[in-house]
């Protein structure tokens, strides 16, 4: 087992280059292809949060746990606040702690977290987060193993950000949109065509059901592919911020709080079970 460098891991291959911050919640800092940033990125000895960076793991949910509680197998757990100002939980816990690098060479990276039950989660679980670069392609997998007595509620998924440029564009085939009430829970969920639009045109920050598995984001700079095991995906698109997000998630918002959390994607892990996800970015320079 080897500590992270200080200022991060890094991968190349080709004209692509990754930089990792295992200590800053095992998010990628950077994503470039000759020097133009294909995510949202930062060197790596500059950075001082996971949120915002290029992408960072959702663990053990995504989105929002509203007003921070849920009940599993007839208990009430209460979870701590993790974003200030918010008065749900967001996003799970492994995006604020510190990786350990259990792997590193120039084209492959392999990240540990292992969790004991604290405020913000109640159960003990193990992650492992893989990642490779060759190069025309980031690939990216989670494995999330339940290291605790009894059984509990998981969900895995990736939120990336993507620079806003003058011409950015996403395509992704979905079947439902949720919409959502004041607190930004959703409530319902209806027949989507799908997104093809310009960016500039979208206001977005909605889970998709029914995603086909794959995305198309073009600009001026790149044409890019990304592609996930998961079947949703949440869209979120500031208008008075420099990024937009494209997330990969294994389950609906509040999927835990839901009459039936697997019928929404919430994975129940026996002791010693595991669930996995992984996702790809396919990178063209135009």
């Amino acid at each position: 087992m080897r500590e992270p460098p200080q200022a991060g891991c890094e991968l190349r291959a080709g004209d692509l280059r990754l930089a990792v911050r295992p200590d800053l919640g095992g998010c990628i800092a950077g994503l470039w292809h000759d020097g133009v940033p294909v995510l949202l990125s930062a060197e790596p000895d500059t950075l001082r949060a996971s949120r915002p960076s290029g992408s960072f793991p959702l663990v053990p949910y995504s989105n929002r746990l509203g007003y921070r509680r849920f009940q599993w197998q007839g208990r009430e757990h209460q979870t701590a606040p993790n974003l200030g100002g918010s008065p749900h939980s967001l996003h799970g816990v492994a995006w604020l702690r510190a990786w350990q690098v259990m792997s590193l060479d120039s084209h492959a990276l392999v990240l540990r977290y292992d969790h004991q039950p604290d405020a913000h989660w109640p159960f003990a679980f193990a992650v492992q987060q893989r990642f490779a670069l060759t190069p025309g392609r980031l690939s990216m997998q989670l494995t999330m193993t339940n290291t605790s007595p009894q059984g509990q509620p998981a969900g895995v998924g990736w939120h990336p950000y993507f620079p806003k440029r003058s011409r950015s564009h996403l395509r992704a085939q979905v079947q439902q949109r949720w919409a959502f009430d004041e607190a930004h829970l959703p409530t319902l969920a209806s027949p989507h065509p799908g997104i093809d639009d310009d960016i500039a045109h979208l206001r977005l920050d909605h889970c998709f059901d029914g995603w086909q598995g794959t995305a198309e984001i073009r600009d001026e700079r790149f044409s890019l592919t990304l592609r996930s095991s998961v079947n949703r995906l949440v869209v979120y698109t500031p208008t008075d911020k420099d990024y937009f997000c494209v997330e990969p998630v294994s389950h609906v918002n509040n999927a835990l709080q839901m009459v039936d959390p697997s019928q929404h994607g919430v994975v129940a892990l026996t002791p010693g079970d595991s669930t996995e996800a992984w996702m790809t970015l396919d990178v063209n320079p135009l």
